[in-house]
C-alpha cells in the first residue's frame, strides 16, 4: 500500500443531490451551485494541494426542502442544512473556514 501526501488541513462535503434539486441557488444571481461558490469565495487550489477540498458526495440521505445538507469534517457530528440564497461569507464564517484556510496556508 502506498501514501499520497495532500495538503489538506479540513474537508467539507456537500449533498449533490440536493444541490441538483435547488438548480444552484446560492451567488448573485442564484444560479450558482453551494460547492462553487465555497471555492470561489474562498479562494482554495485545486487538487490536493488545495488548503481544504469541498467534495460533493452523493445522496447524505436528509433531503431538507429549499436546502443543501453540508458536513464538516473536523465537526462530523454537526450537519449543517444551509438554505438557498443564503450568502455565502455567512456559510464560510459558520463552518469556521477562513481561519482553517488561513492557518493551512501559513503552514505550507
Amino acid at each position: 500500500m502506498r501514501t499520497v501526501r495532500s495538503d489538506w488541513a479540513n474537508t467539507i462535503l456537500i449533498c449533490k443531490k440536493c444541490s441538483k434539486k435547488l438548480g444552484g441557488g446560492f451567488g448573485t444571481k442564484g444560479k450558482t451551485s453551494l460547492a462553487k461558490a465555497l471555492r470561489h469565495d474562498l479562494g482554495l487550489r485545486k487538487g490536493r494541494k488545495g488548503a481544504l477540498v469541498i467534495v460533493e458526495v452523493k445522496c447524505l440521505g436528509v433531503c431538507p426542502k429549499g436546502a443543501v445538507t453540508v458536513v464538516n469534517g473536523a465537526k462530523p457530528g454537526e450537519w449543517l442544512l444551509v438554505a438557498a440564497q443564503s450568502d455565502v461569507a455567512e456559510i464560510v464564517d459558520g463552518l469556521g473556514l477562513r481561519g482553517a484556510v488561513a492557518r493551512a496556508a501559513a503552514e505550507v
